[in-house]
């Protein structure tokens, strides 16, 4: 498994410069990378299914994301974007297309469903992330303008 995550990283790594990622950006990404892979291949051990534990690393990345985001003040999607690349699954979509082709409809649309699947789950977990991330800060600047004007008003 360690071999795997440093497999991750390196990925990560490669597609950051590919994305033209710069400074401790590019390794902050990368280790992203690592720990969804780690997420991953972790809930798998566990018995988790596979979309659920595609689910579960795209909330862990996505979480580590927003929060490295704020503390580098740069777009989180400088992390999302080359963290999520280990985890796309390709592979899906290219057996899915040897099945089209060779005749063999059934398991190609097994095989496509099941990647929809594994792609949408990535996608329900990073915008599940962001959305309450979102709310989250939302929530704080309406309750520091209520505090504002509650101190302005006193002082009036």
């Amino acid at each position: 498994m360690i071999i795997e995550i440093l497999s991750a990283f390196i990925a990560s790594f490669a597609f950051g410069i590919v994305f033209n990622i710069k400074g401790k950006n590019l390794f902050f990404s990368a280790l992203c990378g690592a720990l969804g892979w780690f997420i991953y291949k972790f809930s798998l051990r566990l018995g988790v299914s596979d979309t659920t534990s595609l689910f579960l690393a795209a909330v862990g990345l996505s979480i580590y994301s927003e929060v490295f985001a704020r503390i580098l003040k740069t777009p989180v999607t400088t992390f999302v974007i080359a963290a999520l690349i280990p985890l796309v699954p390709g592979g899906g979509m290219y057996y899915t297309m040897v099945e089209a082709i060779t005749g063999n409809v059934m398991k190609s649309l097994e095989t496509g469903i099941k990647t929809l699947a594994s792609a949408g789950a990535l996608a329900l977990g990073i915008i599940l992330v962001s959305t309450v991330t979102k709310t989250l800060i939302k929530y704080k600047l309406n309750k520091d303008l209520k505090k504002q004007n509650k101190l302005k008003s006193l002082n009036s």
